[in-house]
């Protein structure tokens, strides 16, 4: 039976892209495939379940499938197009990269090259797959063919879990929370979810609390940012929370009167369905693939208005058949999602492409295994002679076309 593996840059606890490789991993070592998750970069805790994509190169053959995880440029990136074997893409989003000017650069910078990066795969991949209909559409508009959706993993188990009796002592009250989980970067737009939140607290309800939980890391200016214009705006009741364990997010959902979403860039936007399976009246901008995810759930606006989002925000609060109506529509759209056969979507996939004659070999550089070689030889002197690293010559001719595989210049 074919290997099937899948690379990508980095996988992480906890979030959808995670969750996908998991998800993908279980239903192909339940179907007999030897598989390996090949990455650059691992949380600790999902550390024993890969394996780094230097290890790998000599070991994936042209009889192999590679199920390449594409949503940053990186080096097992530019690695993976490089190695023999069939080819099926699974396009997750990239954020736009002006939304990080200002504020990381190099995420700027791994944006753009992703961006660009993702054109050459169209004569590579023998199948493009977006997670949503909205990336799947995004494929397609690239030129790439054929195209495919290949859902996000639906699995609501992390919210089953007990709640953490913390939360409910801090929030569980007479207020109306309006929460919003997810990270807290400048595509989210946590700026205007604090906008919103003020209007409706000036208009319709002074006694509200607006909760932001989810990741800030390496975004610590913006934190600051928001934090200072919590300040200018005088807006009281603003909670903050940062990542948070998933018996806290059960119990946040549990304490929410609304969940509340403002992002102008998702690929998919995991949260809204979560808000949805633990039964959250959800208000969000539709905006790129919120709408598609919502799927007929929630209230959509297309304002930056903040006295007319307050005004959604109240009806649902207090209109009971509103809100029973909203939450009718959002039970069936979760009903619709977990109808769809995941392993069946995927196996398929699988199926068709390793029964499909193979695209012919893409050329690459002559001499990008000898400057793959190099960049090896260099990381393993960073890591281990940090001092002769940088004493090496910038201006080396090796050194720098090295440096080039290694960064993506």
């Amino acid at each position: 039976m074919a290997r099937v593996h899948q690379i990508l840059t980095s996988l992480g606890y906890g979030d959808a892209i995670g969750n996908a490789v998991l998800g993908i991993r279980r239903v192909l070592l339940a179907a007999g495939f030897e598989s390996e998750t090949i990455v650059e970069t691992v949380d600790p805790r999902l550390e024993h379940l890969t394996v780094d994509y230097r290890d790998m190169v000599d070991e994936v053959g042209p009889d192999d499938l590679l199920i390449h995880h594409f949503s940053l440029g990186s080096r097992a990136s530019r690695t993976a197009f490089a190695m023999p074997g069939r080819m099926i893409l699974a396009y997750h989003n990239i954020t736009p990269p002006q939304y990080f000017l200002g504020e990381r650069d190099e995420l700027v910078r791994q944006c753009y090259h992703g961006r660009r990066e993702l054109r050459a795969y169209r004569s590579r991949v023998d199948l493009a797959l977006g997670d949503s209909e909205f990336n799947r559409r995004e494929l397609e508009a690239l030129g790439f063919s054929p195209t495919a959706v290949l859902p996000v993993v639906v699995d609501f188990s992390h919210l089953d879990l007990p709640p953490d009796p913390r939360i409910a002592e801090a929030f569980d009250d007479d207020l109306v929370n309006i929460v919003f989980v997810g990270r807290l970067i400048p595509n989210k737009r946590p700026d205007n979810l604090i906008r919103y939140f003020h209007a409706y607290r000036a208009a319709f309800n002074p006694r509200a609390r607006l909760i932001l939980a989810g990741s800030h890391t390496h975004f610590g200016n913006y934190l600051a940012e928001l934090h200072a214009f919590i300040a200018r705006l005088g807006a009281a009741d603003v909670h903050i929370l940062g990542q948070v364990t998933n018996e806290e997010l059960t119990a946040l959902y549990d304490v929410a009167d609304v969940f509340l979403c403002a992002s102008e860039h998702e690929g998919f936007c995991v949260p809204i369905v979560e808000a949805f399976y633990k039964r959250v009246p959800v208000v969000a901008l539709a905006s790129t693939a919120v709408p598609v995810t919502m799927d007929g759930g929630g209230l959509l606006f297309d304002t930056n208005d903040p006295i007319e989002v307050a005004g959604l925000i109240d009806a649902v609060v207090t209109d009971e058949a509103l809100e029973a109506r909203v939450l009718q529509a959002q039970d069936e759209a979760v009903e619709r999602l977990r109808a769809r056969n995941f392993d069946e979507l995927l196996l398929r996939c699988v199926n068709q492409v390793l029964t499909t004659p193979a695209r012919p070999p893409v050329p690459v550089a002559d001499d990008f295994w000898r400057q793959f070689q190099l960049a090896q030889e260099l990381e393993q002197i960073r890591e281990t002679r940090p001092s002769a690293f940088q004493a090496l010559p910038a201006s080396s001719t090796a050194v720098t076309s090295a440096a080039r595989v290694g960064t993506g210049a």
